[in-house]
């Protein structure tokens, strides 16, 4: 008995010692790290915007909710988009908003959250970023979903009733999952864990895991998601990615009814910005931002060795045709944008995404590309208030 009780109590000092170094590690990660570049984010609904932050998850957030130090009373820069533009998969720092206010030397604020699409790009822009009284405004328009966004939000939520056609039927807009689902208690651990726990996010999702099991991962990728993945493999080009083009595809199908019809919804809100930003003297900047498959699309298209190759060539097809509707309608509605494909095509071998079969955003250096071609754009552009065309960022510096 007095043995079983010297075990036990070397377990419980065990199991004390290690939950100490746990807590001190929190703890010493919350202080050195931002929060908000690690911890997921808890959203509730919101009648306008479809979802927000929950006040009890705004950990390294601003007071508006957003990814900042805080909210500032003037910037030169506000930047409004989806997670491309928010940053996912890298810190705040990384974010393309935040290295193009660095290499320009201005003053940025970021106003983006993942999720979001042109409605809310439009609401925010209109109910906050002219607060802040920028130079510039721009809208990080991914081809990837912002067109899926606009007719979900639109047929999904009252609030923007007024910018429907009768022929669509209400829609689901609700990927944030902010009603409570019914999960089993290890989800539920797993799930508070990664609102509340910088080590355990740094331990599972961090950059360690990312360089020891990414690229294993991206090579497996298309026997761990059979019929949804495919890999890139080529070695010579210190190339290997993995892509999901089925969900992208049906986003960018440009013989759906509700591609096209959110693809005048987004068209009609970009003219709605340009206007309160040219009422306000304000330049408004279109940044479009292309799919991981367009900027590979020299190595993926028409390539029959790759699972998934007739889905591959048909987004590719479709992607060009909406960015070709894209630019002509900014063209004429004198819209100035910036396109950075061509920057992204020319630095495929640099590692631009992230290091997963998952999760298919930007990494670190894929915003980096963009930021720059959003900075020589911005240069370009200068003073010219009535430039219309886009930007050839074919040679970021």
């Amino acid at each position: 008995m007095t043995r079983l009780k010297k075990i036990f109590a070397s377990l419980a000092l065990v199991a004390i010692s290690v939950a100490g170094g746990v807590l001190m590690g929190e703890f010493a990660a919350r202080m050195i790290l931002n929060r908000g570049d690690y911890l997921s984010v808890e959203m509730v609904p919101d009648p306008a915007l479809g979802a927000v932050p929950s006040p009890n998850a705004r950990s390294g957030f601003d007071s508006w909710g957003f990814r900042n130090r805080s909210v500032p009373s003037t910037a030169d820069l506000v930047a409004i988009g989806d997670s491309h533009t928010y940053g996912n998969t890298a810190t705040m720092e990384d974010s393309w908003p935040y290295v193009l206010g660095h290499l320009a030397g201005q003053r940025v604020y970021n106003l983006s959250m993942g999720g979001y699409g042109p409605n809310q790009y439009y609401y925010l822009l209109k109910n906050r970023a002219l607060s802040l009284k920028p130079k510039t405004i721009l809208c990080g328009l991914y081809m990837g979903d912002d067109f899926e966004n606009a007719f979900t939000i639109t047929y999904g939520l009252d609030y923007w009733s007024d910018f429907r056609r009768t022929q669509f039927q209400n829609a689901s807009f609700n990927i944030w999952d902010t009603a409570a689902p019914n999960l089993n208690w290890h989800k539920q651990v797993r799930v508070w864990l990664s609102r509340h726990s910088v080590i355990y996010q740094l331990t599972l999702h961090g950059p360690l895991m990312g360089l020891l099991h990414g690229d294993s991962q991206i090579l497996r990728a298309p026997s761990l998601y059979p019929g949804v993945a495919t890999t890139l493999n080529l070695p010579e080009k210190h190339i290997l990615e993995a892509f999901r083009p089925e969900g992208i595809f049906r986003r960018l199908d440009q013989h759906s009814e509700s591609v096209q019809e959110g693809m005048r919804l987004t068209f009609e809100l970009l003219r709605r910005m340009n206007d309160l930003c040219a009422e306000q003297h304000i330049r408004f900047v279109v940044v479009v931002i292309p799919t991981k498959e367009m900027v590979f699309s020299e190595y993926l298209e028409h390539n029959p060795n790759l699972p998934l190759s007739n889905v591959l060539d048909s987004l590719i097809t479709n992607e060009r045709v909406a960015l070709t509707k894209t630019f002509q309608f900014l063209s004429d509605a004198a819209i100035p944008y910036v396109d950075p494909l061509p920057a992204l095509q020319a630095s495929v071998s640099d590692r631009l995404y992230a290091r997963s079969a998952e999760d298919m955003h930007p990494s670190r250096n894929g915003y980096r590309v963009i930021a720059k071609a959003a900075v020589q754009g911005l240069r370009q552009l200068g003073s010219g208030k009535n430039y219309t065309g886009g930007v050839d960022c074919t040679k970021p510096k």
